[in-house]
């Protein structure tokens, strides 16, 4: 099936295009909306012909009449759009490898991301174009790991056989694996022998299975071990192998985010992409960032370049609403990893020496007397684990007849006296506290609700009930009720219940649960929309879960999460994504709130604060992972970035190290 956006123009005429061209750029100024049309609606085959017909009429080069009458980012758009590709990436190459300093971007995103024919094609184009051996050249102008990486690509020798041995996938992850995280230090020509001679299919089963047996992706392995221009070369060459289609959707979106837009990029993304796969990465870059590729560009450009961009992404996705199946095998592939299971780990450990009056001591001498000693106050109580810190509480009290938390909250102020008066309470408190905080007053924060009841587990909600009561002599229930309504309330007092499956996965129930959300979901009658979602999503267990999702995919070719957007609006929307996002990944679900709360001008210091109390014992560690899985920056650079004083020193403990 043809995924290009660009299409052959029915009816061709080289001669009728070329006489076109040449009267749009005759006379005074040029008609740039006419070459725009003309050019970007026409094959790249098509357009050599136009070339040869133009040469041929009028004795000229196009390509040097192109240049002469057009200028900036325009001119490189539209002259890039009349090479062949290889001699498109043959000139790309070249200006990467050009002059004072290399382009390592550009020239990892092609050699990581062509096909053996294509790195073929590419090389012969580069001595034709050039009289030069364009593995000479890459070795003269690159050096190290990242260097042998390089050349073993342009040998274009990656295996193709679709056959897989399953002894071989796992005798390769188990090389990987060995090669790097068992190591002393790193086998760096076990990573290029396997990830760059090893065929597509063999290498994503490799990748499912190294997940397996490490605990953790094969990027973040790489992040840890490798470093430079050769980790950034063997992560793209990882993402490239298990979608394409996803790798140019995220360096497309690199290259439009924020302020600036890196034109070269975008430039050479889209007109490479165009005739291949243009219409999988915009899929996948409406799926993966929330908004069309169309509308961003619309958004970044401006004038001609603009509207020959846009002509080349082909269609809005926004507009059009649809869910496609580059999309979903993403997403299956997404839910698959989920479903393996992988170790939860927390970065605040029980202190080994830990001394509980000794502890109380040093809490004490910090706040007597003039000032406080915040450091001090900081290093007891992010380095001792919840249970160690209530065994303080009472020692404080047996010793000085006093209590501690009445103590912090007298000499603290601000930020951080909200993260260590949070990190005295049991985790079953602090939750409830923050759900008061969420439904007393005037207004209801609903994210709060939405974030706590959507992510604990069974033994967690009951543990927050009864503290709850506890602490404000009211059922939890009764306040979720009378502070919220409608669909929204019964997913809440649902999910108040605790009652949720523990068991595993049921793939025949799994099969009728997706039937149901699937045909509720092409229902228009929205009361059995909410309620049919609320009956399988807050009462079925996580694995289940898992496997309900992937069947939906199956069966309807969108990720439940696109449905759920689709069809529902509003806070009752924003449970359930949060629920299924909860189910596929909670670690990435809390990665995606830190990452929110700091992003942009101003900080969400509540929203900052509560997770990284709530989850500093639990799964924090995998937490940071995700965030530099998703956001290539660490959440420690984050939260060093965007805080101040004891408030960091504090929230930097509590993060437990450099990613």
């Amino acid at each position: 099936v043809y995924r290009g956006s660009v299409k052959d123009f029915q009816g061709f005429d080289a001669n009728q295009d070329a006489e076109a061209l040449y009267n749009a750029m005759k006379g005074f100024g040029s008609d740039k909306e006419a070459i725009l049309d003309l050019i970007t609606s026409r094959s790249n085959k098509q357009r050599v012909e136009i070339c040869q017909a133009y040469k041929s009429l009028y004795g000229k080069d196009l390509i040097a009449d192109l240049k002469y009458e057009l200028t900036g980012k325009f001119e490189r758009l539209i002259v890039s759009l009349m090479r062949p590709p290889p001699y498109g990436d043959a000139k790309e190459i070249k200006d990467a490898i050009s002059g004072v300093g290399t382009d390592e971007k550009c020239l990892i995103e092609i050699l990581a991301s062509r096909t053996n024919k294509e790195i073929h094609d590419l090389v012969a184009a580069y001595k034709d174009a050039y009289g030069r051996d364009l593995e000479a050249d890459i070795v003269g102008d690159t050096s190290g790991h990242f260097k042998k990486m390089l050349v073993v690509l342009l040998q274009g020798a990656r295996e193709e056989d679709d056959v897989v041995s399953e002894d071989l996938v796992e005798q390769d992850a188990k090389d990987l694996l060995e090669a790097g995280e068992l190591k002393w230090g790193t086998d760096e020509a076990q990573f290029i022998y396997i990830l760059g001679r090893r065929s597509r299919q063999h290498l994503r089963l490799v990748f499912d299975e190294y997940l397996k047996i490490a605990g953790k992706p094969i990027e973040r392995s790489i992040r840890g071990e490798l470093s430079g221009d050769f980790e950034k070369l063997m992560l793209a060459v990882v993402k490239c192998i298990r979608s394409t289609a996803e790798y140019f959707a995220e360096r497309l979106y690199k290259a439009m985010k924020g302020l600036g837009t890196r034109d070269n990029t975008l430039i050479r993304i889209m007109v490479s992409r165009s005739e291949i796969d243009m219409l999988d990465i915009r899929e996948v870059f409406r799926t993966k960032y929330e908004k069309s590729l169309y509308n961003m560009i619309k958004e970044d450009t401006s004038g001609e370049y603009k509207k020959a961009l846009l002509k080349l992404c082909g269609g809005d996705d926004d507009a059009a609403g649809e869910f496609f199946p580059e999309a979903a095998q993403v997403a299956y592939r997404m839910w698959e990893l989920s479903a393996v299971k992988v170790e939860l780990r927390g970065t605040v450990q029980p202190a080994g020496d830990f001394n509980d009056d000794g502890d109380a001591q040093v809490l004490r001498k910090a706040m007597k007397g003039l000032g406080t000693d915040e450091g001090a106050i900081i290093e007891v109580v992010t380095k001792r684990s919840n249970a160690q810190r209530q065994q303080i509480l009472k020692a404080y009290k047996a010793h000085y007849g006093r209590d501690l938390m009445a103590d912090l909250k007298s000499e603290l102020s601000g930020s951080l006296a909200k993260l260590i008066l949070g990190l005295m309470l049991t985790p079953a408190q602090y939750d409830a506290k923050q759900l008061r905080k969420a439904v007393e007053g005037a207004g209801t924060d609903e994210s709060v609700l939405i974030e706590i009841m959507a992510t604990r587990n069974n033994q967690e909600i009951k543990a927050i009930n009864q503290a709850y009561q506890e602490a404000y002599q009211k059922s939890l229930e009764d306040d979720l009720s009378s502070d919220t309504s409608g669909h929204f309330k019964r997913i809440l007092v649902s999910l108040a219940l605790g009652n949720r499956d523990e068991g595993p996965e049921d793939i025949t129930q799994a099969h009728e649960d997706a039937k149901k959300l699937a045909d509720v979901s092409s229902n228009d009658s929205s009361d059995s929309l909410e309620t049919q979602f609320l009956s399988i999503l807050c009462t079925r267990s996580y694995p289940h879960l898992r496997r309900v999702f992937q069947e939906f995919i199956k069966m309807t070719n969108h990720d439940v999460e696109h449905a759920i957007k689709k069809r529902m609006s509003g806070d009752v929307r924003d449970a359930f994504v949060a629920i299924v996002r909860s189910v596929k990944n909670k670690p990435a679900f809390f990665a995606d709130k830190l990452y929110k709360s700091m992003k942009g001008a101003g900080t969400d210091e509540r929203t900052l604060t509560r997770i990284m109390i709530s989850r500093s014992e639990i799964d924090l560690f995998n937490i940071r992972g995700e965030f530099i899985d998703l956001f290539d920056k660490s959440l420690h650079h984050m939260i060093e970035k965007d805080t101040s004083g004891d408030y960091r020193k504090a929230l930097l403990a509590l993060c437990g190290g450099e990613d």
